[in-house]
């Protein structure tokens, strides 16, 4: 009872998710929280379309966007009039099934990952905590201090830290956490409110009162604020009430606050561990990386870190991998997750700068600019791809090779839809597979069937094209939906070499 293959630290979304995934796959985990119950407020809100393309192999996309609420546009605020409307409801159309803004309370999320875990046999075991662990000949060895004070030594293979910024797993590793602190105090506030802001839109306030943002949510009048105390009442944060806030900033948005259901303030940080694995154990979401609530990207973010994690940790576990392949995580998520911290970091200190010069700014400048730059859909399509996250590749990493049409290997697949149909519609499946675009040959048709990998030829079509895709080539696919091998040729061989040269034997079964 005692022994799993994975203890998962912590579950927050991270930890659900990566406990899904590996549930899915066919791997036993065991998932322990030291909360009493899960959460009651809503922290984070975005989940990103690139989430929502990977939640479809586990079925959940369409739950999450049932439950959640669809954003149709963000709107800026200078001096109490709004000065810049940008339309979101189709600002990436073409580009992924999920081509809009979606908001969906992080309790909301966490109560349908835990529902679904269940169905998998698997509870979230409360009120038990981490105290300590070592890593054995062939394992980990962790003390918990379970529920009624009493200890228990458990065994695992591997221990996944999905424990938050405090992370204790970070800790037990040494690993360094190097950044900083804003000095700026945030605060949230899931409100009842009142007037042109509570629109179902979004809205941001750009004056040089505290930075002030309203998150639609659904059900009519509920929102969440988003702001910043600053000056002398930042140095009393622990006593802060509601009614401490700004009350300019609220009053530029013209918001009418009926009822505060949650108000909290926070310090936002902005660090990276210096390493994602310490042998058998693993950092993933807040214990490996926290940034600024910019763009939505904390909990997608961490949600990536598990699926990356989940299929190496299923495929090692099974036999479908030797143990190497557990070392391109850290490759793969460190180097996106330092650049999030960088990007997120220039946009956070933008908006919350404070001066004459960054006043102007924001009020005069960017107002001026907002609408002229998204006019145009190329810089309006490079907003939606770096927010939504279907940009984040691992091209140049060890798992990734080749190029074919403008697709390189490590790249999320391209979306590729017209009336004849949708080339997603197999990666539902989290298994290794081939993609071909176009014609391909005999022996590749062969070699897929006597060694069961799954392949899918479409036949050439203009959207295919249009999506970038290369024709008559060949994508392997991970079973994380990313290329592994982009190749103009139709050689099985040169798959048969990427298996071999990275100890993979990618056949074992999804349940």
């Amino acid at each position: 009872m005692n022994r799993s293959d994975v203890l998962i630290i912590g579950a927050g979304p991270t930890g659900l998710v990566l406990a899904l995934w590996l549930s899915k796959l066919g791997i036993r985990v065991r998932i322990l929280d030291k909360t009493a119950a899960p959460g009651t407020t809503s922290r984070a809100l975005a989940v990103q379309a690139r989430t929502l393309e990977l939640y479809r192999q586990l079925d959940l996309a369409d739950a999450v966007i049932h439950s959640g609420h669809r954003v149709a546009a963000a709107n800026f605020w200078v001096k109490g009039e709004p000065v810049v409307h940008l339309p979101l409801n189709r600002v990436g159309e073409g580009l992924t099934p999920y081509a809009f803004l979606e908001m969906f309370p992080q309790d909301e999320h966490e109560r349908l990952l835990i529902e679904r875990l269940e169905t998998f046999g698997i509870l979230v075991e409360r009120n038990t905590a981490l105290e300590s662990f070592e890593e054995t000949s062939d394992g980990i060895s962790a003390r918990l201090r379970l529920p009624d004070g009493q200890e228990e030594i458990c065994q695992a293979c591997y221990l996944a830290g999905c424990d938050g910024a405090r992370s204790i797993v970070r800790k037990t590793l040494d690993s360094g956490f190097p950044g900083g602190t804003y000095q700026q105090i945030f605060y949230v506030a899931d409100v009842l409110a009142s007037g042109p802001a509570l629109n179902g839109e979004l809205h941001v306030d750009l004056d040089e009162a505290d930075f002030l943002a309203v998150f639609p949510m659904a059900h009519e009048g509920r929102a969440r604020l988003i702001g910043t105390v600053r000056d002398e009442r930042a140095q009393q944060a622990d006593a802060l009430q509601f009614a401490d806030v700004s009350r300019q900033a609220i009053e530029h948005l013209k918001v009418k606050v009926e009822q505060v259901n949650w108000f909290s303030t926070y310090r936002v940080h902005h660090r990276v561990a210096d390493h994602f694995r310490g042998g058998r154990a693993f950092l993933l979401g807040d214990a490996a990386h926290v940034h600024s609530p910019v763009g939505g990207q904390g909990m997608n973010t961490g949600i990536g870190d598990a699926i990356n994690l989940a299929w190496k940790l299923a495929a090692v576990l099974s036999g479908g991998a030797e143990v190497q392949l557990l070392d391109t995580y850290e490759t793969e998520r460190i180097a996106f997750a330092r650049k999030l911290v960088a990007t997120t970091d220039r946009v956070f200190s933008f908006v919350t700068a404070e001066g004459r010069v960054a006043d102007l700014l924001r009020t005069r400048l960017a107002p001026f600019l907002l609408p002229k730059v998204t006019a145009f859909e190329t810089p309006r399509e490079f907003l939606f791809r770096t927010v939504s996250q279907i940009t984040v590749n691992y091209r140049g990493m060890p798992l990734s090779s080749g190029m074919a049409g403008h697709v390189h290997g490590g790249d999320r697949l391209p979306w590729a839809h017209d009336g004849e149909g949708d080339n997603f519609e197999s990666l539902k499946c989290p298994t290794w597979q081939v993609h071909v675009y176009g014609d391909t040959s005999d022996e590749m048709i062969a070699w897929c069937n006597e060694h069961h990998l799954p392949l899918h030829v479409f036949d050439w079509r203009p959207a295919f094209d249009t999506a970038g895709l290369g024709r008559n080539g060949f994508y392997l696919l991970r079973p994380d939906t990313y290329v592994a091998i982009a190749e103009t040729c139709s050689d099985p061989k040169v798959i048969e070499r990427y298996f071999r040269d990275h100890g993979i034997r990618p056949f074992f079964t999804a349940h």
